[in-house]
């Protein structure tokens, strides 16, 4: 009878291990999905945000003059690979930092936006929920910088 015990327990211990090594809740995922999200705003790639992006997105654009939403950031993505091209030349992330509390992530940093005339450094934050084993990008705030 210990025997079985002991095996029913160590079994157990052995999921909840597994477990734990699953989440996609990490500093290294979290970076890696936050950049993949910059590279699919510069090469268009709709099924990216279908996959990566919650229903209930909200991305608010500098000084709130315009705010997306998962259905409103997809369709851009599909007009831009439709069309070929993105409006942007370049976008270059800087000072990436993740904050990680239970199955949330913040992301905040700086990315350096090219559409021309000149370059614009915009702050971000962000926020990363893990569901149903999942990472996904819930909310997402850009502000310009004001350049001295």
């Amino acid at each position: 009878m210990k025997s079985f015990i002991l095996v029913i327990l160590l079994s157990f211990i052995t999921f909840l291990s597994a477990s734990a090594q699953q989440t996609c809740m990490t500093v290294a995922n979290i970076t890696a999905l936050d950049a993949k999200w910059e590279a699919k705003n510069l090469d268009p790639d709709p099924e990216f945000f279908k996959n990566n992006v919650d229903e209930n997105f909200v991305w608010v654009h500098n000084h709130a003059s315009t705010i997306d939403t998962k259905q409103s950031t997809v369709a851009r993505a599909e007009r831009q690979k439709a069309a070929g091209t993105s409006n942007t030349r370049s976008r270059i992330q800087s000072d990436v930092r993740v904050a990680i509390t239970g199955n949330t992530a913040i992301v905040t940093g700086f990315t350096i936006v090219d559409r021309g005339p000149s370059p614009i450094r915009y702050h971000f934050m962000r926020t990363y929920v893990e569901i149903d084993g999942k990472c996904l990008l819930v909310g997402n705030h850009t502000m310009a910088m004001v350049e001295d």
